[in-house]
């Protein structure tokens, strides 16, 4: 044989079984999501009934969009939005929804665009952060209020950023939960070579189709590595949690979209140019040992934000509010009843 046909041919044979071999992995993580995709209402039920407090479960429409929500407290209460990051849902406030509602608060904790039981809009222009902030001021509006108190954890607490600069009039107080002022993550992200290493998941989930195909190989694998190995305090993850979390991503079409989040953040850069002061009241909590955001992206905040307040949880990693409840729920509380 021809040196270089044997080359080729022996090149085509590996190309058609690494081929075959991802088209086997990519079915066997369909089946694998479907399976566990079919049981999302009664996980969603169960997940419900453990709050401790009488909550619902319903859609809500807002910008032609239907998103899941789940609703506690007092209909006279004052109003508290809770916004999940990536790659969460709803339940991973789950340890704030029974404090805030017997400190009577009305609480609104939906699944945002793209996750779990949300409406999922195709293409990566519906996930920009203008699009999504309005989300939140609709569903504020949904509920025949003109304001409320917004807290957002991670992609959420982007939202919440993004939300309180460009719709200041919808938000009473502000609370961040280790996700970085936009003026401070683009400082950082430019001049910092820590921050630079650990940002890489960012560019890595600009690659289409393979960060979806490898979280969503085996749902339940990759819950547990996001939540309890990326986790300092293991143990705020119980087995049910990790279920869940993965059922949530499990939901056809939504490891895509949850992406689409970090595609359309790079794609669309113009919500992170257009920086304004913040004048809400604003309580920042950032845990410590965020293996993906740095303490400096707490730094050098004055400028941006009027009336802030920062608190450091040391040995806490990034999923704050599961791993830190009880901190993250005293000093939500102390906040919300100060006169700050």
């Amino acid at each position: 044989m021809n040196p270089t046909r044997g080359y080729w041919w022996t090149a085509g044979v590996i190309a058609g079984m690494m081929a075959v071999s991802t088209a086997l992995l990519s079915r066997r993580g369909r089946l694998q999501r479907a399976a566990l995709a079919e049981h999302i209402e009664t996980v969603t039920q169960h997940a419900v009934n453990q709050l401790l407090v009488p909550a619902e479960s319903k859609f809500i429409t807002v910008n032609g969009l239907q998103l899941h929500t789940v609703i506690a407290g007092p209909r006279d209460g004052q109003l508290i939005v809770l916004l999940h990051g990536f790659p969460e849902c709803w339940y991973t406030w789950r340890n704030q929804i029974a404090p805030l509602v017997q400190a009577g608060y009305r609480v609104v904790v939906p699944d945002q665009r793209g996750y779990n039981l949300s409406d999922k809009p195709s293409g990566i222009h519906p996930y920009r952060l203008d699009a999504l902030s309005a989300d939140v001021r609709e569903l504020i509006r949904s509920f025949g209020r003109d304001t409320a108190i917004v807290i957002g954890h991670d992609l959420g607490g982007l939202v919440a950023w993004h939300l309180a600069m460009h719709h200041p009039e919808v938000v009473d107080k502000l609370i961040i939960m280790n996700a970085p002022h936009p003026a401070a993550y683009l400082r950082e992200i430019r001049a910092n070579p820590a921050q630079q290493h650990k940002s890489w998941y960012v560019g890595f989930f600009q690659t289409p189709w393979l960060p979806e195909e490898l979280i969503g190989y085996a749902p339940l694998a990759s819950a547990n590595l996001f939540f309890r190995k990326l986790a300092v305090n293991q143990n705020a993850f119980s087995s049910f949690d990790l279920h869940v979390m993965a059922t949530a991503l499990a939901q056809p079409e939504a490891l895509t979209n949850m992406l689409n989040w970090y595609r359309a953040s790079v794609r669309y850069r113009t919500s992170f140019a257009n920086i304004r002061p913040i004048a809400a009241p604003t309580l920042l909590i950032w845990a410590e040992e965020d293996k993906a955001l740095g303490k400096s992206l707490t730094y050098g905040l004055e400028t941006w934000v009027r009336h802030l307040k920062i608190h450091y949880i040391p040995h806490c990693g990034h999923w704050t509010q599961n791993e830190a409840a009880d901190e993250v729920n005293a000093q939500t509380l102390d906040f919300l009843q100060s006169n700050s």
